[in-house]
């Protein structure tokens, strides 16, 4: 399975990078992964909504431009559907039966992603109803596919 996390901004906390980088070797056992970030638009504190909705258009056609035709993507949205560690194993797992070998997870940027974006998901995740850094959310994305895989396998781990 081809996993793809298309994300915005560029990741500079060291701890992040350490933790992304970790489980992202322990998932080469699993998957192929990569990781690819596309430019964040710079923003005021105070947006308009016009301003707001111009910068995710901006983004998005970024993230859109890194997507491949035949991925199954999934965006990261705080409206999403919430999914417990093993529901993500087992949508994992249903994917890879129906033949479905790209996934592409999307984290937007700090004002979330495009209607474009989303138009284009298959499907929406939420991770909580809290707002985390996007810079995070990848760490979190990357453990929780690694312990989803994990599920699957019937290996310990996910206790």
């Amino acid at each position: 399975m081809n996993i793809s996390i298309v994300t915005v901004g560029k990741l500079k906390e060291k701890y992040l990078k350490q933790g992304i980088d970790e489980y992202t070797k322990r998932l080469g056992a699993y998957a192929k992964i990569t990781i690819t970030e596309v430019p964040d638009e710079k923003a005021p504190e105070n947006l308009s909504q016009e301003d707001m909705r111009i910068i995710k258009e901006k983004e998005g056609e970024r993230i859109l431009s890194k997507i491949s035709q035949d991925a199954h993507v999934i965006a990261l949205a705080i409206d999403g559907k919430m999914q417990t560690s093993e529901d993500l194993a087992a949508n994992l797992n249903q994917l890879a039966l129906h033949g479905k070998s790209k996934i592409c997870y999307v984290i937007g940027g700090s004002l979330g992603l495009s209607d474009k974006v989303l138009e284009r998901a298959n499907e929406k995740l939420s991770f909580s109803k809290m707002t985390f850094p996007h810079q995070l959310m990848r760490l979190i994305l990357v453990e929780q596919v690694y312990r989803g895989f994990r599920i699957n396998r019937g290996e310990p781990y996910h206790k």
